[in-house]
């Protein structure tokens, strides 16, 4: 069993502990950057680059989920972001495939996360969407039943496809989108815990999880839009994180949510650790 990280008090997400920003915040941005180092390997095309201050991990993928920037400075100021930004969007302008920033709000110092939306507007910037890092200690979980759902590993590439397209279907993208980002993949395959919930032998949800240094981190949770609000969703991420705890004997936990996926995995015992705004170049 790996080493278990230490907890860290963090009942606000914007709490800043003495010398800087919140470790658990950093942790968030360490995930996804390790994390997404691998997708991006994993395509076998883009960059994974980590010059000053960014961390890029751009497949050039048609899924834009693929194609991201992320910052790392600590206890960023307004004229440092300014030129970040200015970097991130000449970057992300030499791209066939569009992407985004993910910006980790608790990065920045207080009166930077105040002038934020005028430097992205400066930048030529659109917010995106909202979300939150979140993360828990909540491992091992019970294993899960759902009356309805029989779950199944995604080890074929019918499976994945079938992932993939859950997954557009859930985002509002176009099915060859996912495909391009999935479609081949062996780390999704055999690499990851790749779960779908099959309703009457039918794909409606899925999710997945990868041991990502001492995090179980999960990743691409959807629910056919047909399924929601029947626990489809929460019952699949459970079974990937059963899984993937049983395999690797992870006790902590990180992921990162949109607004509208923040509740369910409050109910499994996650707790939000930072706010993440995603901008793209304006259109």
């Amino acid at each position: 069993m790996k080493p278990r990280r230490p907890k860290v008090a963090a009942s606000d997400i914007s709490e800043r502990v003495m010398g800087g920003v919140s470790p658990e915040a950093i942790e968030s941005v360490q995930q996804l950057a390790d994390t997404w180092r691998a997708v991006v390997l994993d395509r076998g095309t883009g960059d994974v680059a980590d010059p000053p201050g960014m961390a890029i991990r751009w497949a050039d993928s048609q899924f834009p989920f693929w194609n991201c920037i992320t910052f790392t400075d600590r206890d960023c100021g307004v004229r440092l972001l300014e030129d970040r930004f200015a970097q991130a969007v000449d970057y992300m302008r030499r791209r066939r495939q569009p992407g985004l920033i993910w910006l980790f709000e608790e990065l920045l110092d207080p009166t930077c996360r105040k002038a934020l939306p005028q430097a992205a507007e400066r930048a030529g910037l659109a917010l995106s969407l909202s979300g939150f890092g979140m993360a828990g200690d909540i491992l091992p979980i019970a294993e899960p039943h759902h009356p309805e759902l029989e779950f199944v590993r995604v080890t074929t590439e019918e499976q994945l496809i079938a992932y993939a397209d859950l997954n557009s279907r859930a985002y509002g993208m176009a099915l060859e989108a996912g495909r391009h980002g999935l479609a081949g993949s062996a780390l999704w395959k055999t690499g990851m815990y790749t779960y779908l919930g099959l309703a009457d032998g039918v794909p409606v949800s899925a999710a997945a999880t990868v041991a990502t240094g001492d995090c179980l981190f999960l990743a691409l949770v959807a629910t056919a839009p047909e399924g929601q609000r029947r626990g489809y969703g929460e019952a699949t991420v459970r079974k990937a994180l059963y899984e993937g705890a049983r395999a690797t004997g992870l006790t902590r936990t990180v992921l990162h949510a949109t607004l509208a996926g923040a509740p369910v995995y409050e109910r499994i015992g996650y707790r939000k650790v930072a706010s993440i705004g995603f901008w793209g170049l304006k259109r």
